[in-house]
């Protein structure tokens, strides 16, 4: 790291801004995005209230609700300052998703149906670290209240410590993160990774706030997802297939090996990591890649990809989002000869209808945030 990203400098560029798009027409893309996900329009819509004080969003494709749309809605309820959406969302998720028995007990269940019925007894690791550092964002931002689960920044760091410490005492569950390599695993019961869960940006975050004792675990992990991410893209084209071992391998069991859907949210990562901590060259160097590859291809032929970049018959389930996470790479290559483009490509694409938008916009939005400026680091009020 460089360390000219935004937590050292207090300066978030807006890339948008830079490219000669208007600050006016800018915001006012940011405002419509926010009305048409967690508004009421029955064609763009993601966010639904429930019961009284509650919300969720649907997974408008698969008809369920899980923690990464619901993480991903109070990510996004903290960056445009809604308390309201935020608590609603977090009351949901504690009532109906959050796991007290067996050895998943401390994480939340990753899928259920809107009515709150279960329909797993296990996580997805990118729920639970969105979700913490949502409540930190949330408690710096707003303040804790007295109550659970509303003690924002407790409940961050309760959930970060059954993250690293699962079973360590009894034996009974499972860590999210190997304690060995420190590397996030796909579910905690595995030994192999996603390369779309790692998160080495949110981990320096947790380094400054997590308990006391998990500090030091937290930047180990932070450096060794940025070391990993290099061996799991693809030396040529950037791409990273969507399971893999702790050694980059492509894990290619059920299919999984290739670049599809997960691994769309690399790109958008590299790119949030060059912003809020300056640009790392090897992380450089795959969002150039990532820009170089998609630079000649037709987004109406967008497909699943061999990590060589080899198409296959099956098209893109979701090429919205995966235009919204190219043009955030941008952000980690700003002066490459592909960065405008990108984002001039995103710029043009509007937000997606019908019953695959879902995930398409959640991406969509976030990009909205960051290369605007808005995706934000909130600090302690005191610092």
């Amino acid at each position: 790291m460089n360390r000219q990203g935004a937590f050292f400098t207090g300066q978030y560029r807006n890339l948008l801004q830079a490219y000669n798009y208007a600050l006016p027409e800018i915001e006012d893309r940011i405002q419509t995005c926010w009305r048409q996900l967690f508004g009421d329009s029955p064609d763009t819509r993601i966010y639904y209230e429930a019961e009284e004080d509650m919300g969720y969003l649907l997974d408008t494709g698969n008809l369920d609700v899980r923690t990464e749309g619901m993480s991903y809605g109070m990510m996004m309820a903290v960056q445009m300052d809604r308390q309201d959406i935020f608590d609603r969302l977090w009351r949901y998720t504690m009532k109906y998703m959050f796991i007290t028995e067996g050895p998943n007990a401390g994480y939340f269940a990753w899928s259920c149906l809107p009515d709150g019925s279960p329909n797993s007894n296990g996580p997805a690791p990118d729920g639970e670290e969105f979700f913490a550092l949502a409540l930190f964002f949330a408690s710096h931002r707003w303040g804790d209240k007295d109550e659970a689960p509303f003690n924002y920044g407790q409940q961050a760091r309760d959930l970060l410590h059954t993250c690293i410490h699962k079973g360590e005492k009894d034996g009974y569950g499972s860590p999210m993160w190997n304690p060995d390599n420190k590397l996030i695993k796909f579910v905690p019961n595995c030994e192999f990774t996603d390369p779309s869960y790692h998160l080495p940006h949110f981990y320096e975050l947790f380094a400054e706030w997590a308990n006391p004792e998990d500090r030091l675990f937290w930047k180990e992990a932070a450096v060794a997802s940025r070391k990993y991410l290099p061996t799991a893209c693809h030396p040529e084209t950037g791409l990273a297939p969507e399971y893999s071992y702790y050694d980059g391998t492509p894990n290619n069991e059920r299919g999984y090996g290739h670049f599809f859907s997960d691994s769309y949210r690399v790109a958008a990562n590299l790119g949030v990591h060059a912003e809020w901590f300056g640009s790392d060259s090897e992380l450089s160097k795959i969002a150039e890649r990532i820009l170089t590859f998609f630079s000649d291809k037709n987004p109406d032929d967008y497909r699943r990809y061999t990590v060589a970049g080899v198409p296959f018959e099956e098209k893109s389930l979701h090429p919205v989002g995966l235009i919204a996470t190219n043009a955030v790479a941008a952000l980690a290559a700003p002066n490459h000869e592909h960065a405008r483009a990108a984002v001039d490509l995103f710029w043009q694409t509007p937000i997606r209808t019908g019953d695959r938008r879902y995930y398409d916009n959640c991406l969509y939005l976030f990009a909205l945030l960051a290369l605007s400026g808005r995706y934000r680091i909130w600090l302690p009020k005191n610092e």
